[in-house]
């Protein structure tokens, strides 16, 4: 017997919404009040952990065709590079750095090399998350 989920699969994609735009605000503002890419990175993996509950496993993978495993790489190599790069300054490994910059949108923005790292973070996140729930999920 099928069941009708058609209230919960349409309040899950207002509410994934507002998840991932909320994971989005907590990384980046991690680095002045608590949140940052690994808060961010489960935030989002609950988004489509939520979305995988009111769909099919099917129809999220073919919504959201991503390789999770590439996306854990991804996030490891860029968090590498960045905690190899302050080599390159003659500074200890993962030292980080900011700037103030002037963008034509925004004004005075600080710029910081943690973005980055958090970001490796992040990517890390989502993609290790998903992978092992994505494996317990499966059917034979």
């Amino acid at each position: 017997m099928k069941t009708n989920d058609l209230i919960f699969q349409t309040v899950t994609k207002v509410v994934v919404f507002i998840i991932i735009i909320y994971s989005l605000h907590l990384f980046f503002s991690g680095h002045y009040t608590p949140g940052g890419g690994f808060i961010g990175g489960l935030m989002t993996a609950s988004a489509i952990v939520l979305l995988l509950l009111a769909f099919d496993i099917e129809t999220v993978v073919n919504t959201l065709p991503i390789d999770y495993i590439k996306m854990t790489a991804t996030g490891l190599l860029i968090a590498l590079l960045t905690g190899i790069g302050s080599f390159f300054f003659d500074v200890p490994f993962l030292t980080h750095t900011f700037s103030y910059v002037d963008l034509p949108v925004l004004g005075k923005t600080s710029l910081a090399t943690a973005v980055l790292f958090d970001l490796g973070v992040y990517l890390v996140v989502i993609g290790v998350t998903m992978t092992i729930i994505q494996t317990i999920g499966e059917t034979e």
